[in-house]
């Protein structure tokens, strides 16, 4: 069994119980499998009490994640893609519909510490072009959106999706406090975790502060790892 952190196991269990019908309905058996399997990790009472899904304070952690090399966890991504973006695309959210046609500015997955160790890539739609020039980006326009669709891989080689990240710049006046960003979380089978300003809204606060932790110059946005940067000529 992979052994996954107690709030992990737990919001997938929240998850599974108000959506396990639906995805079986919607032919995503093996999406539904992947998640109740992840959910199976044991909590004991002292744990299960200790915190509250309904309103995390970071990403769910993957424990044991595996350590791919870069051209190992783009051959996973290539196989799994697929089925991936068809899952977020139930979610009948525009950029879910369609940021895997967007640029990418990573050359391979790579695992991020700060969205529970999976493995990410980034994407951005053509208001948000500039995110490729990095820490020399400046302050994103209004409506760009920046995209990050999820896997992770354990020790023992399992591979299961997670969850797709999307903020995007709201007009001014949106939300202080976050910058006019909004956040949102869509599962694997396209059920919305929460969205600021929105259904879910205090299940994403945690996105607001852990990018108010970047320096202010960036604007709330982290970039690519330097060795999985792509560099564009081009970002007309």
């Amino acid at each position: 069994m992979v052994c996954c952190s107690p709030q992990f196991s737990r919001v997938f269990q929240f998850f599974l119980a108000r959506h396990l019908p639906q995805v079986v309905r919607g032919g995503l058996v093996p999406l539904a499998v992947s998640a109740a399997w992840i959910a199976l990790g044991s909590t004991s009472p002292a744990q299960s009490q200790s915190s509250d899904f309904n309103r995390p304070e970071h990403h769910f952690s993957v424990e044991g994640p595996a350590d791919l090399s870069a051209a190992d966890a783009l051959v996973i991504y290539d196989k799994v893609r697929d089925r991936m973006v068809a899952g977020y695309r139930l979610s009948h959210d525009r950029s879910a519909e369609s940021f895997a046609r967007w640029r990418r500015f990573n050359s391979a997955p790579y695992r991020s510490a700060t969205h529970g160790q999976r493995y990410v890539n980034n994407y951005a739609n053509a208001i948000g072009r500039a995110y490729g020039r990095y820490e020399a980006a400046g302050p994103m326009s209004v409506g760009a959106i920046l995209a990050k669709d999820s896997f992770a891989v354990t020790q023992r080689g399992d591979v299961f999706t997670g969850p797709l990240f999307l903020m995007e710049k709201m007009p001014p006046g949106f939300r202080a406090d976050a910058h006019d960003w909004r956040y949102s979380m869509i599962m694997p089978d396209g059920s919305l975790f929460g969205v600021t300003n929105g259904e879910g809204s205090e299940r994403v606060e945690f996105c607001i502060t852990c990018h108010e932790a970047v320096e202010e110059e960036h604007h709330q946005m982290f970039f690519v790892p330097d060795e999985y940067r792509v560099e564009f000529l081009n970002l007309q």
